[in-house]
């Protein structure tokens, strides 16, 4: 079969941001299925352009298409909405070029380009798989960026349109199931997030990444991931605050986003020497990243509304043998309680955060064992190749029912 997925935010192995989809694409190639994909030119993370040498060095029998974009997403609300419409104006335009399509699958966020799968799959006869990885637009409410009511009745219109149309709703968080299914969803199935071991060694001591950004010695907190609002990073840099005299710890922030000026000019106002702020680096080099790591720091708002989620974060943490600091409540929880393999903080609590990663610095064979505990756990349950096959017989039986 034909699989044509349209993803703006789309990113390689040999670029940053998260890769599901393109793990999930050459498992399916290897399959024998073909898959095209419709992307951004430009890094959702890095906001710079992708070349075509990088598609071919990172796409292997994945065909990447780019779509013009306009290209300042990071700016504001209102430019990342002119983003997100242009890529889904561009991204159709494109698509009508792609031959051949027996299903079309489309993941939000962004939720527009939902409309842009919904309209190829129609127009192509093809089957329409709607992807929900975060629950938009409830989570652009509740943090406050949507606030127009004229426009969250549009929004929320717009999603349940695109659940009642979809042949088939696939969700990453068993926390969305209940919701999607609220809003009109009929066949909705769970393929969650979860990471590849085999890109991991639990046992690197990440003694190069140390060395490299002078770690050495240090107890390293490490936090891998965007740098946005819902990230609550300023709570980190307070938690910074709390431990500036514990000459051991040190806190890492890697990773690239809007908020990330900010964090920086905060940090400098609080004379921080004990955070050290790193850019983003491709999924070759996130193994490198967390080796040299003691505890890898996941954390959110606090809003009910991320309760529900799945951070990919977590999971690859787990794959690297590194204990969790778990700044975030609900299905998260329940999954790093289940494993015994990180500390729950908080969400919000600057305090409970820096008690968190002092003691987990004050017993290394603890933090040791927590990490190699949430290893095991992912495994035997949040294995990509094992959630890969659940993903190729969906397709396959989606495809079939044509």
């Amino acid at each position: 079969m034909h699989i044509l997925i349209i993803h703006q935010a789309f990113a390689s192995l040999n670029e940053p941001g998260g890769t599901r989809h393109h793990e999930f694409a050459r498992l399916l190639t290897t399959r024998g299925h073909k898959v095209t994909v419709i992307a951004s030119p430009v890094s959702y993370i890095t906001g710079t352009s992708f070349k075509v040498e990088d598609d071919q060095a990172g796409g292997g029998d994945v065909t990447i298409l780019r779509a013009t974009v306009y290209d300042a997403h990071h700016k504001s609300f209102l430019h990342r909405i002119l983003a997100f419409f242009s890529f889904m104006l561009s991204s159709f335009w494109v698509g009508l070029g792609v031959k051949n399509v027996d299903l079309v699958w489309g993941t939000s966020p962004p939720i527009f380009q939902g409309v842009t799968a919904w309209a190829l799959a129609r127009f192509k006869g093809a089957k329409f798989l709607f992807e929900v990885r975060d629950l938009w637009p409830q989570f652009a409410i509740a943090v406050g960026v949507l606030k127009n009511p004229i426009l969250i009745f549009l929004s929320e219109w717009l999603e349940r349109f695109l659940y009642r149309r979809a042949d088939q709703v696939m969700v990453n968080s068993p926390g969305f199931l209940q919701p999607v299914t609220s809003r009109g969803a009929k066949r909705v199935k769970l393929i969650p997030n979860g990471a590849d071991p085999s890109m991991f060694d639990p046992d690197d001591d990440g003694a190069a990444f140390r060395q490299s950004n002078q770690l050495t010695d240090k107890f390293v907190a490490l936090y891998a991931g965007a740098h946005g609002m819902s990230n609550d990073l300023n709570v980190v840099l307070d938690a910074a605050g709390l431990l500036a005299d514990e000459k051991n710890i040190q806190i890492v922030l890697l990773g690239d986003g809007k908020e990330k000026p900010a964090l920086l000019t905060q940090a400098e106002k609080m004379n921080l020497s004990n955070v050290t702020f790193l850019p983003s680096v491709p999924k070759t080099e996130m193994a490198a990243a967390l080796a040299g790591a003691d505890a890898c720091i996941a954390i959110l708002k606090p809003l009910e509304e991320y309760k529900t989620t799945y951070p990919n974060k977590v999971f690859d943490y787990m794959a690297a043998g590194r204990p969790v600091v778990l700044a975030i409540d609900g299905v998260i929880r329940e999954v790093v309680e289940a494993a015994a393999c990180g500390i729950f903080a908080e969400p919000g609590n600057a305090v409970e955060l820096a008690d968190v990663i002092r003691r987990l610095a004050a017993d290394s064979a603890q933090s040791r064992a927590l990490g190699l505990k949430g290893r095991k756990y992912l495994e035997e349950n949040f294995s990509r190749a094992v959630i890969g096959e659940k993903l190729v017989a969906l397709l396959e039986d989606l495809v079939s029912s044509r």
